[in-house]
């Protein structure tokens, strides 16, 4: 893949881009804020942009945005070390495919990036199980708009990224074909473009989306 790097540690992008091109990736760019990557990102036209989240300037959130607005096609996958609930699902509303902390092995960056290249979106099992924990936690919250519903079928896909399932491996679970639950995972995160956490969470449990879970893990 051609990837543009954005982060405003020059020392991590040069290792991240060391990685990369001993994977067989070709980084075309590098910018160290959110304009530069805006424009770097009209100039190359990459495949792929890793993106941190907090920068000087123009962030990555607003930069991924943009960038989506510009050029639908091209994949952003956020690469933090915020843990921020506002910030992943802000990322995931702005376009982003994928969003991962900066603390992940090198082996589970490439298995993403890999699962990127298929079309898949890039959710770690602890991203997804902060999207539940987040949908359960705030339950009873007030909230205006409705999101869009996950189908029991989305729900079951992301309880077993948790578990760090791969995609061959949930379907199997769950008899369905390889494609298939790459195509339940792509929807789980378009779907998940909701205003705010707050009105994603509350809706969930309150409009049904997810099942509210007892102390012992079972659904009731």
């Amino acid at each position: 893949m051609r990837i543009v790097l954005v982060d405003d540690h020059t020392l991590f992008r040069d290792g991240v881009a060391s990685l990369l091109a001993a994977w067989g990736h070709d980084v075309v760019g590098q910018a160290a804020d959110g304009a530069q990557a805006v424009d770097l990102v009209d100039e190359v036209q990459p495949d792929l942009v890793l993106m941190d989240v907090r920068m000087p300037g123009v962030s990555g959130l607003e930069a991924t945005a943009r960038i989506k607005e510009r050029h639908p096609a091209v994949a952003i996958v956020m690469l933090t070390v915020s843990e921020d609930e506002d910030d992943l699902f802000r990322a995931i509303k702005a376009g982003a495919q994928g969003y991962l902390l900066k603390n992940l092995e090198s082996g589970q960056l490439r298995s993403m990036l890999e699962a990127v290249s298929r079309g898949e979106a890039a959710i770690s099992p602890a991203t997804a199980a902060r999207i539940i924990d987040e949908f359960l936690r705030a339950g009873r919250s007030p909230a205006r708009n409705e999101p869009e519903r996950l189908t029991d079928r989305e729900i079951e896909v992301l309880r077993l990224v948790t578990q760090g399932l791969r995609n061959k491996e949930i379907a199997a679970r769950l008899g369905i074909s390889e494609n298939t639950a790459k195509f339940h995972l792509k929807n789980i995160v378009e779907k998940l473009h909701a205003q705010s956490r707050t009105e994603l969470a509350a809706r969930a449990v309150r409009e049904g989306l997810v099942p509210e879970i007892e102390p012992d893990g079972r659904s009731r």
